[in-house]
């Protein structure tokens, strides 16, 4: 259940779209979510996952690598909800190593069970993993705004939901297999989402502590205002959902065996850091810091970092520009080493 779901309007769709031909430029410049109804409704899994259950999950075994992957499993009693055990010391679910087969085969014995473990393989590594999977099952990749490369993973579970969170990469996610809701805000709502912690975090990311299915509006109710800006996708085999990065998104899986495959990237290069980094390095510096004070460096940091990137440097001669300068490979390691520097003092 997911009483966001219920209400809250659904994302906008395109129809019609030929694999070749994915507007790439328009679906980034629109900086909002957008389903792609059956544009990979030709990819063998997905034509696997037509013929049922065990055709996609035989499809899926052909190209096991043998390679260990991280398999989760949670008991029957967490009804596929991956989160926090009650007083946040650890999780509801465990993870282990195990065999890629074997787990899928865990899956197939399940698949008719009333009251199934939940089981999910997260965020893998298909090139690693499944070699050979790409190369039949593939989106055209050929855009510029790739060029500093694209991540592409699978997922590969029965009925399970990941709890609200946001990834720092644009992403581009196709249903393979079963069916996916997800439950989508942007970047604004952070707040009425009610962030758990920074660490531990199930998968590398901050979650949302709220419910979906039963939201506490006494402790959290700020979750109002989110849900009215709430935007839902639901999802069937060959559909596309492309989001920006930093959208948060709740995602459930709701057939008894579900595959998504996602694509990640980022416009910046590689050599940038993360603004994770930045965020953690702001907590120390600044936020305990008083209002005015605060106030101040707020100031500072719409002048050198949110505002135009050459203003800054704009009034300065080239050779006395340093970092203000647009940043490069080298100048990015030199003030890397500087920042690390002044932290190690």
């Amino acid at each position: 259940m997911n009483l966001v779901a219920d209400s809250a309007p659904r994302v906008r769709e395109l129809h019609g779209v030929p694999l070749g031909a994915i507007p790439y430029a328009e679906l980034l410049e629109a900086q909002a979510p957008v389903i792609l109804r059956g544009v990979a409704r030709d990819w063998p899994l997905v034509a696997a996952a037509r013929e049922g259950d065990a055709a996609a999950i035989a499809y899926l075994e052909r190209f096991d690598a043998g390679q260990p992957v991280v398999g989760f499993t949670g008991a029957p009693a967490i009804q596929g909800r991956f989160h926090y055990n009650p007083d946040l010391t650890g999780f509801n679910f465990e993870g282990a190593r195990v065999g890629m087969t074997d787990f899928l085969e865990r899956l197939r014995a399940g698949l008719d069970a009333p009251d199934p473990e939940s089981l999910y393989i997260g965020s893998t590594d298909l090139d690693r993993y499944l070699p050979g999977f790409r190369a039949e099952n593939d989106l055209p990749l050929g855009d510029p705004m790739f060029d500093h490369g694209v991540l592409a993973s699978i997922w590969i579970g029965n009925r399970t939901t990941a709890h609200a969170h946001h990834d720092m990469s644009h992403n581009m996610a196709i249903c393979a297999a079963g069916r996916r809701r997800f439950t989508l805000f942007p970047p604004d709502q952070v707040a009425n989402l009610y962030p758990g912690p920074l660490e531990p975090t199930p998968g590398g990311q901050v979650i949302s502590m709220v419910d979906f299915a039963a939201p506490d509006f006494v402790a959290q109710p700020r979750f109002r205002e989110a849900m009215a800006a709430a935007q839902v996708a639901e999802l069937e085999p060959g559909d596309l959902l492309f989001y920006p990065a930093l959208w948060w998104h709740h995602v459930e899986a709701l057939a008894r065996f579900n595959v998504l495959v996602n694509y990640w990237w980022n416009e910046a290069p590689a050599f940038l850091d993360t603004p994770q980094t930045t965020l953690l390095h702001a907590m120390l510096s600044l936020r305990d810091r008083s209002p005015a004070e605060k106030a101040a460096w707020k100031a500072m940091f719409d002048y050198y970092v949110f505002g135009p990137a050459d203003r800054a440097a704009a009034h300065l001669p080239a050779h006395a520009q340093g970092p203000l300068a647009r940043i490069d490979a080298t100048s990015a390691r030199r003030l890397r080493a500087q920042i690390i520097n002044k932290l190690n003092r």
